[in-house]
């Protein structure tokens, strides 16, 4: 999650908090513990809820070596599937997805103890995400046509 003070450009970038380089290389991952996504009605809700995820603040990122202070993070998204059906699906590119077309709302706040910066979002009834699918997606090795 970016925080940009102004208009949105690299320039007026203040915050990026995303998790840090796992020790497996993978970049962008946390675990998600037992209940922390709860699927409902069939398949067609789904609720990820995490609280203290440790992440890094890292405002001057994507530069290399960029300095990153531990963060906080805690973050609800819901997802309700509306009755609109979506099938893509692309051999050339092993990609195929089946699903609903969903509503997605998020809440999220972050706190950086070291500097004293902390952030909350406006509250999840007042989100609305543009575009969100509900469904099953299959890619690289795990597709098949």
């Amino acid at each position: 999650m970016t925080l940009f003070k102004g208009q949105l450009s690299h320039a007026n970038q203040v915050h990026d908090f995303h998790p840090p380089v796992g020790l497996c290389g993978l970049y962008w991952v946390v675990p998600v513990p037992e209940g922390g996504l709860k699927f409902g009605d069939g398949g067609k809700t789904a609720v990820l809820e995490l609280k203290g995820i440790r992440i890094i603040d890292q405002p001057a990122w994507p530069e290399f070596k960029a300095k990153a202070t531990p963060a906080r993070m805690d973050i609800k998204i819901v997802w309700k599937a509306t009755g609109e059906k979506i099938s893509y699906n692309d051999p050339q590119k092993q990609f195929r997805v089946d699903g609903y077309k969903a509503v997605a709302q998020m809440e999220a706040a972050v706190e950086v103890p070291e500097t004293g910066f902390s952030w909350k979002s406006g509250p999840l009834e007042n989100s609305k995400a543009k575009f969100a699918i509900i469904g099953e997606e299959a890619n690289g090795k795990y597709y098949t046509p």
